[in-house]
């Protein structure tokens, strides 16, 4: 975990401070650890690659449509083995 170097005064309506209120009660976290999770996955540096390989999967999954190809096993393997490649470091 970072140490938090920066102070944040954030103004919110009603509505939202709301949600943010029941779900910290209902998730026993902090209203500022929910506002930080939020800020991560809205600008996760990877964010983008991993919406592309949840399209993928989704893609998988659903039938083509009528003159669509139709991507093999192989090329759905090749595809998952390169993106854990991609992430070795």
């Amino acid at each position: 975990m970072s140490v938090m170097e920066r102070r944040l005064q954030l103004l919110l309506d009603e509505e939202r401070y709301s949600r943010l209120s029941a779900e910290s009660r209902e998730s026993g976290r902090s209203i500022a650890s929910l506002i930080r999770e939020a800020i991560d996955t809205r600008w996760d540096a990877d964010a983008a690659r991993h919406q592309a390989a949840a399209q993928r999967v989704l893609d998988w999954v659903t039938p083509p449509t009528p003159g669509e190809r139709e991507e093999d096993w192989d090329e759905i393997k090749r595809a998952i083995e390169d993106d854990i490649v991609a992430r070795l470091p």
